[in-house]
């Protein structure tokens, strides 16, 4: 028996029984389920544990909130007391998605590829950060810290390597975890996005030049000019090159013999993948690429405060759904045809106002566990995490969310009349300050004020109008309530 076997027992239960859960994993935070019925969820059990800050469903999923390193002691309750193997997290999802329609299945894909990419792409948001301190002039002074202290200009110069392997080797990134979620062999896809990126290639950030000079080097067959180009920091081309790849490595698998594996699967699947991805996938892609970046910049460009009103107030609504995930590939698509994007510093400001409103019912709540959950979620949303402050605070109460994605339109429609953009893709919240190109930091942190505080306070003052007159008791109960009632 576990340290945790009760709560564990209790969580089950709550679920539907070990007859309803088809698979079970965790994350850093919280249980994962695939239910094979989620309506014998029993919300008021659930809520009565302890330990449990928390649930929600998303993408078929339904997640328990328990909070770092809790999670996986019970979870190891849960996995002997359901009698099963620990499930991963791709087997979980697999069974969750017999319960979604095309479009959030389409989404899904997104999630899946980009998901995993994240801790590496915010790692190199943040180095960026840093360098920028050090080379932007306008920050201490006139001149920057490497021109005021040279021996700095080394330190400078590791740190932006360091920093732009990430999206200068994007495509090896989205091959491994591209093919991987189309079912082929992730280190396949690991050579194929290599390949993209090979330094024979003419870089990617060199092309215009190279049209304007001396023309662009290509490969001659027979008459048949292909260009040699390579797509560093480019998402689109790469995409669609995985899916190919894993379709003909499955194939493959299927029409030859399992002794030839070795010595026909991979060789034949990249030489045909790696052969398109030169002569068709990557120009055409490149092509759309371009154009999806230039059509998404004309319409900011048309009108920015109205283009920053629409992403700030539908980002936090997106993000129930789980369609934010598809403009992370819009980022880095900006980033790839420009090196800056507009849309970024919307989604951090977005996410500080969801923390803002949690803390704000952090100040009205009477229940002990909702303003524990309150507080610890809101601070997670201001460090870039906000589904624990959505779906564990703010959209059960409702109005905490509406006014939280009211601010970041106003925030948003600010920073985008003024023309803010980001330098990379940073930490989605307090931190992200630091992806902001320098000369934008006033603008942006004014913005960023207005979301600590407006949003907070705004909160405060409705939730304890709302509560005006009413005994402790009766408010405590009458939150118990409101929980339930959001849950059926």
């Amino acid at each position: 028996m576990g340290k945790y076997t009760k709560e564990a027992q209790a969580i089950i239960d709550a679920v539907g029984g070990v007859e309803n859960i088809s698979a079970a994993t965790n994350c850093v935070t919280r249980l994962r389920f695939a239910l094979r019925d989620e309506s014998k969820v029993d919300n008021d059990a659930l809520e009565a544990v302890d330990m449990v800050k928390g649930s929600f469903s998303t993408a078929g999923q339904f997640q328990v909130i328990i909070g770092p390193g809790l999670v996986e002691e019970v979870a190891v309750d849960v996995t002997e007391l359901t009698g099963g193997q620990a499930a991963t997290k791709e087997e979980v999802k697999a069974a969750g998605a017999e319960k979604l329609n095309p479009l959030q299945q389409f989404v899904k894909i997104f999630s899946d590829i980009f998901v995993p990419l994240l801790p590496a792409l915010v790692t190199a948001g943040l180095l960026m950060g840093i360098n920028n301190i050090l080379t932007q002039p306008g920050i201490f002074g006139p001149q920057s810290l490497v021109e005021m202290t040279p021996g700095l200009a080394g330190i400078a110069g590791i740190i932006i390597t360091i920093a732009n392997t990430s999206f200068v080797f994007l495509p090896v990134l989205v091959g491994w975890s591209a093919v991987k979620r189309f079912g082929g062999n992730p280190l396949l896809g690991i050579v194929l996005g290599a390949m993209l990126v090979h330094p024979d290639l003419l870089n990617a950030w060199g092309l215009g030049n190279a049209r304007s000079g001396d023309g662009v080097p290509y490969w001659d067959l027979f008459g048949w000019h292909i260009d040699k180009i390579g797509y560093q920091g480019q998402m689109l081309p790469m995409l669609v090159a995985a899916w190919v790849l894993a379709k003909v490595e499955i194939w493959l698998k299927e029409k030859v013999n399992e002794s030839f594996h070795l010595l026909v699967v991979a060789p034949v699947a990249l030489l045909v993948t790696g052969f398109l991805a030169f002569a068709a996938i990557g120009p055409i892609t490149f092509a759309i690429g371009d154009a999806l970046a230039t059509g998404v910049s004309w319409l900011f460009q048309l009108a920015p405060a109205v283009g920053g009103l629409v992403y700030g107030t539908l980002y936090g609504v997106m993000v129930i759904t789980g369609m934010h995930h598809t403009f992370l590939a819009v980022d880095l698509q900006l980033l790839a045809t420009y090196q800056e994007t507009f849309l970024w510093p919307i989604l951090a400001l977005s996410n500080i106002c969801q923390g803002s409103v949690a803390f704000g019912m952090w100040f009205i709540l009477k229940n002990a566990k909702q303003k524990s959950l309150a507080a610890t979620s809101g601070l997670s949303a201001w460090l870039g995490i906000t589904e624990p402050a959505m779906f564990g605070v703010n959209l059960r109460y409702k109005y905490p969310f509406l006014i939280s994605i009211a601010c970041a339109g106003i925030a948003g429609a600010f920073i985008s009349a003024f023309g803010v953009v980001s330098s990379s893709i940073g930490v989605g919240g307090v931190p992200g300050i630091f992806a902001i190109v320098p000369q934008y930091w006033l603008v942006f942190g004014i913005a960023m004020a207005f979301c600590i505080a407006v949003p907070g306070l705004i909160t405060m003052a409705y939730g304890k109008r709302q509560l005006a007159g009413q005994d402790a008791a009766a408010v405590a109960a009458r939150e118990e309530a409101e929980i339930a009632a959001a849950q059926v």
